[in-house]
Parts: structure tokens; sequence; C-alpha cells
């Protein structure tokens, strides 16, 4: 056991001293995990516009439906088609919060609509951000129920007591369980008051500390990019989040999939490739 009190918690985000905070988050992450850093490979699909085949040059280890169906029928035909692109690939899908509001807040409509989306092949949901649901452990149970998993906790805004957040995460998994991994770091930006590099990686550190019941703190490649995804790993995070499926993106530089291991082996730390089941590739 090596979780905090709210107290040390609050202490650490106002630590100036971010190396002593980043050792502490660290020391946490390697007994739990050693050196071995996992990231997964992303294939995003907007339900508006799935293609009719996955690009060339694609080597996604997960395949993840998004946007914001227009009704619980469009959400299962957007399954459907995504499922036949994906074949083999792990498939993600939608918002926990988006679903519930599809579903009128209701709970039992919920698993209703869940049970329908597993049918056409879904096999869990894309992200729970639990500052958007009303009551998390009660609308993932509903999920749940119906067969679909919901490994990944996100949070959609930023708050002015982050720590509010750290803690619903910890009492999420207490009541609902099945959470693989909690991305501690906002969605969306304040644009009044956005955060610093600093501010993040305290937060990625206590989140570390603070979750003694859940296994990865997640840091997303795509959105807070490889500089901060990279210091991040070194302060707490143990799984990178949406890195590019695609292998020529960036043209005559290195590759995404060359450009994740080098950082997280120049980090001092060991790159495995996962899959949307959290299997290594």
């Amino acid at each position: 056991m090596s979780t905090i009190s709210m107290a040390d918690a609050e202490a650490i985000l106002t630590d100036r001293n971010v190396i002593a905070v980043g050792a502490r988050g660290d020391d946490e992450r390697r007994r739990r995990h050693g050196t071995k850093t996992t990231f997964v490979r992303v294939f995003e699909v907007h339900g508006d516009a799935v293609p009719a085949a996955v690009p060339a040059g694609t080597a996604a280890g997960e395949v993840r439906l998004t946007g914001r169906p227009a009704s619980a029928d469009a959400a299962v035909a957007s399954v459907i088609a995504v499922r036949a692109l994906a074949r083999a690939i792990p498939l993600t899908a939608y918002s926990l919060a988006d679903l519930l509001a599809l579903a009128g807040g209701s709970s039992a409509t919920l698993t209703e609509l869940a049970r329908r989306l597993a049918a056409a092949g879904l096999g869990a949901i894309a992200e729970a951000p639990i500052d958007l649901l009303p009551d998390p452990v009660q609308t993932i149970r509903a999920v749940r129920s119906a067969g679909l998993d919901v490994p990944r906790l996100t949070v959609q805004q930023p708050a002015a007591d982050p720590l509010r957040h750290v803690a619903l995460a910890r009492d999420v998994q207490a009541g609902a369980g099945g959470v693989r991994a909690f991305a501690p770091l906002p969605r969306v930006q304040s644009v009044a008051q956005p955060t610093t590099g600093y501010d993040d990686v305290r937060l990625v550190a206590v989140s570390r500390l603070m979750l003694d019941n859940i296994e990865s703190i997640q840091v997303d490649w795509a959105l807070y990019g490889p500089k901060l995804a990279q210091v991040a790993l070194t302060m707490g995070a143990d799984d990178v989040d949406s890195v590019s499926p695609f292998d020529g993106d960036l043209g005559r530089r290195r590759s995404p999939l060359e450009e994740i291991r080098g950082n997280i082996t120049a980090a001092g730390l060991e790159p495995i490739e996962r899959d949307g089941t959290w299997q290594p590739r």
C-alpha cells in the first residue's frame, strides 16, 4: 500500500520542486511496472465518415469510433460498419457521457443500448469522462451489465481542484471495477487559465501516488505531444494512448512507431506495444 493522503496530494500539487515530485511518482510507477511502458496505435473513425477500407500503411492496435451519434439506431449502424472495417482489430467506441445523453439519462435505457452495441460487435467504450457523468459508478455498472468493458477513465474539462477528479477515479474503481487506466489530464484546456507543463506532470505524479487501485496512469500522445508525454513517463505515467497508426505520415522524419519507441527508450524505459484489449502485439 503506497497511496498518499489528500493533504500530501495537495502539498505535491503546490510543490515547486518538480524534480522531487516526479521522483516520487516515478518510484511508485517503477514499483508497479518496472521499466515496462505500454503504448497503443489508434485509428480513429468518425461515425459520420466511415471509410470503405482502412488506409494503406495503417498498423493500428485499436480502431476507435468517435463522434456523437444522433440516435441509438445511428450508433448501432456505425458500430456495425466500423466492426466490418476493423476486422480482427479491437474496436472501441464513443464517450460514455454521450451514450448516457442518448439514453435520456436512464440507466435502464443505457443498458439496453449497450446490449445492442455489444451485439453489433463493440467490445468496449472508448472513454468514460468522469467529470461529465452525474453518477459514474451507476453508469459504468449499467454498461458493464450489458457486456461492454469500460477500461479507461478520462477527464473532459479542467477543474479548479483537479484532485477531486483523482479521488473520484479511485471511488469509481472501488464502486464499479473493471477500470484499467486513468488519464488525469483534461481533454479540453481552459483558454482563460491554461495549465503549464509543470502543472500537468505534477498531476500525473499525484495521480500515480493516490490511485493504488488503478493499474495504469495514461497520457495522450496526440493531445499533449511527444515531449510532455515523455516527461510524464518519468513521473508516474506508464501507458501512452493515441499514437498515430500511420507509418509514413511524418514524411522523411521518423515514423510514429520509431518516434514513440525512441522516446520511451530515451527515458530509460522499455517500450511495449499493446492493442485495444491491453494485450501485447
